[in-house]
């Protein structure tokens, strides 16, 4: 097994190496890995039961830790069922929910969900409320409001020229700001 990954997360790959090259050194095949860092465990390797028959044939000899993993996970492995059962688990985990291709629909799903929700909620009744009969004119005076509101009044005004304009709310404005520090004046002495 030649040794991957980093520090407290080793990685291991089941390689066919000569036995005067190093453990790390240059490989011949790999035919697997083995990762115990997979939560499920008889996920953790994954052998090509082909590959392996074939360099066992030609006279490989596994070490004690691969021989184990071939005795389990091999062709004709202890563990191939329950290996199935867990790589499907992982799977079903690792599943995410596909993107929608049409997103501006999803908008406005979304937004009459928002809009139902709103619907839905109750409004919370006020501690001091009138009663209904109190209520009513209330009502009436909304209504009566909002339907001024929204309706535009309409008015015939005749267009008047900027010269024949009354100048005397100017005038009036002007002795009033004129005024008012006078009267400061008188009230500081």
């Amino acid at each position: 097994m030649k040794v991957f990954g980093r520090r407290h997360r080793p990685f291991f790959r089941v390689c066919v190496t000569d036995a005067r090259t190093p453990r790390d050194g240059r490989v011949l095949e790999e035919v697997g890995y083995y990762d115990p860092m997979v939560p499920e465990t008889d996920a953790r390797a994954i052998l090509k039961g082909e590959r392996i028959d074939y360099w066992i044939g030609v006279g490989a000899q596994p070490s004690d830790k691969v021989a184990v993993l071939i005795k389990k996970y091999g062709t004709n492995g202890t563990h191939l069922e329950e290996q199935k059962v867990a790589l499907e688990r992982l799977a079903a985990k690792r599943r995410r929910p596909s993107v929608p291709t049409d997103l501006p629909k999803m908008e406005k799903v979304v937004r009459k969900k928002k809009e139902e929700k709103k619907e839905e909620e109750p409004v919370a009744p006020i501690a001091d409320a009138p009663t209904d009969e109190a209520a009513a004119p209330v009502e009436e005076t909304v209504a009566a409001v909002e339907s001024e509101a929204v309706a535009p009044v309409e008015t015939e005004t005749e267009a008047v020229p900027a010269e024949a304009a009354p100048a005397e709310p100017v005038q009036e404005e002007a002795s009033q700001a004129e005024a008012v520090p006078a009267e400061a004046e008188e009230k500081s002495t």
